[in-house]
């Protein structure tokens, strides 16, 4: 059977690329095709995405396919980071760039939500974890400060469904990334537009729900005529990554049975859950400020979002405007020979979300609960990721009393699993057999989509059965136990500080 080119475009919080995703109907093989930088830009005191700057990156991406696979590129799709989004006004006007779910506007919007709706009223109309930067409080900080923007606003598109309306002109809002909002209902299927109300927000910005696998069009004709790729159908697919990336997650498991495996898509963010049937919203949930968003196939994704390797990417960041650059490699050793379990920092802290100085951030935060603060980069690397595993393995333990049993596997999929030091400490911290990899989880999810709307696969159990047949994973097995329960124990005992 001849290979079927899907082009999967996965853009990251740091980094985006697009893939060609190779499908002979049995094996799905990768070809990176073009890889560019993402981040933003600090301007004005406000925090923007470079939106044209990546659509720029998107169309060169697009013409390196063409030139690379021609005709044989059959559908192109767009997987992007949650709660961002971009406006547009009358005629379809674009307002402005894209501010970074990181900037300092949404300071204080949790508690000023809260004095206009009851926290527990919010969690019941959208089942979400309380997150400052979630798309709701974006919006209410808009609200407060008489943005101009928002008043003139007639359309909202989150990121990705930005960069497909670019692509084809159609808007809409995809369903797995509008529930990453806070202001979707996922008992109801819709937008909670009665909790919009009541926070003063303008309904009319709010577009129809897109269902992942739906068929968005061509190309527009100037798009085509730019890239060279005509006759190419633009698909939605799961377009929150992490709704991509637990498609491809390599599990096995009965539909509807209680899941005895979780995942942790691995990244900037740790994004740690389990896939369920339906919405898990009662009084444990709220308390455990997890979230239900939404997932490929009909499912939910229940799960809590963890800051991830953040950390170590901007200890990294901080150490070269210094003026040292170090290799991935180098700090793997170095943290490798920094003393273990020494110290440790709660990575979900405020202080971690977006600090001038990560290092000096976790040294601080060491120092002010009573430990030894980390002397030296592999030191400071070392605290960072032994601190990861341990909120893994809290995290482990509540997902345990939401679904009332026993999880066996972490699966760890994403660019995470390529640090094989936080895998085998997750597997530490946690006490579970830990099963790693694909590395590309978010853009095999994202390709095998779009072989679901081209009905060359069936279901999700036939895509993840295609993803246990065509990628290698590893296992990593419990050590050293006893350290690691003492471990966490004062791990624990830091919420307390």
């Amino acid at each position: 059977m001849p290979s079927t080119c899907f082009v999967p475009i996965d853009l990251g919080a740091s980094s985006g690329r697009h893939l060609a995703a190779m499908f002979d109907g049995k094996r799905l093989t990768l070809e990176e095709i073009y890889r560019f930088e993402n981040g933003p830009t600090t301007a004005g005191g406000r925090m923007y995405w470079n939106l044209l700057g990546l659509w720029q990156h998107i169309l060169t991406g697009l013409r390196a396919t063409k030139a690379k696979h021609g005709e044989r590129v059959a559908s192109i799709a767009v997987d992007t980071w949650g709660v961002d989004f971009g406006l547009l006004g009358k005629g379809d006007e674009l307002l402005g760039n894209p501010i970074c779910y990181r900037d300092s506007r949404t300071d204080g919007m949790l508690e000023r939500a809260f004095s206009r709706v009851p926290r527990e009223e919010i969690f019941a109309q959208t089942g979400l974890q309380f997150m400052q930067i979630n798309t709701l409080y974006q919006l209410l900080a808009m609200k407060l400060q008489n943005s101009a923007i928002l008043e003139m606003a007639e359309s909202l598109l989150m990121m990705p469904d930005l960069f497909h309306w670019l692509l084809t002109g159609v808007k809409g809002n995809e369903m797995t990334d509008a529930t990453t909002t806070q202001f979707f209902n996922p008992v109801q299927g819709g937008w909670a537009t009665e909790l919009f109300e009541r926070l003063s927000l303008p309904t009319r910005i709010l577009g129809n729900i897109i269902q992942p696998g739906t068929k968005l069009g061509p190309l527009l004709p100037q798009v085509a005529a730019a890239t060279g790729l005509a006759k190419v159908q633009v698909v939605a697919p799961g377009t929150h990554d992490t709704a991509s990336a637990v498609m491809a997650v390599p599990a096995a498991s009965q539909p509807g049975a209680r899941p005895d495996w979780c995942y942790i898509s691995s990244g900037t963010w740790s994004i740690m859950g389990v896939e369920m049937p339906r919405p898990v919203i009662n009084e444990k949930c709220l308390a455990l400020n997890f979230t239900n968003e939404g997932g490929v196939g009909g499912t939910t994704r229940l799960l809590k979002n963890i800051v991830g390797l953040w950390l170590v990417q901007e200890c990294r960041r901080v150490w070269s405007l210094a003026g040292t650059t170090y290799s991935w490699e180098h700090l793997t050793q170095a943290a490798g020979s920094a003393k273990p379990l020494a110290a440790f920092i709660r990575p979900n802290d405020p202080t971690f979300l977006a600090p001038p100085d990560m290092p000096e951030a976790i040294r601080a935060f060491c120092q002010r609960t009573g430990q030894t603060a980390p002397a030296d980069e592999g030191a400071v690397i070392r605290c960072a990721l032994e601190s990861l595993a341990l909120l893994y393995r809290g995290t482990l333990e509540s997902l345990e009393q939401l679904i009332g049993g026993r999880i066996e596997t972490i699966h760890i999929v994403g660019g995470g699993t390529q640090n094989r030091q936080l895998c085998q400490m997750t597997a530490d911290a946690c006490q579970r057999r830990v099963v790693a990899g694909p590395v590309e989880a978010t853009a095999i999810g994202n390709a095998l989509m779009q072989a679901v709307a081209a009905s060359e696969i069936g279901s999700i159990a036939q895509a993840r059965e295609i993803v246990r047949r065509s990628f290698q994973v590893e296992e990593y097995q419990l050590q050293n136990a006893a350290a690691w329960k003492e471990a966490y124990e004062r791990f624990l005992a830091l919420r307390e500080t």
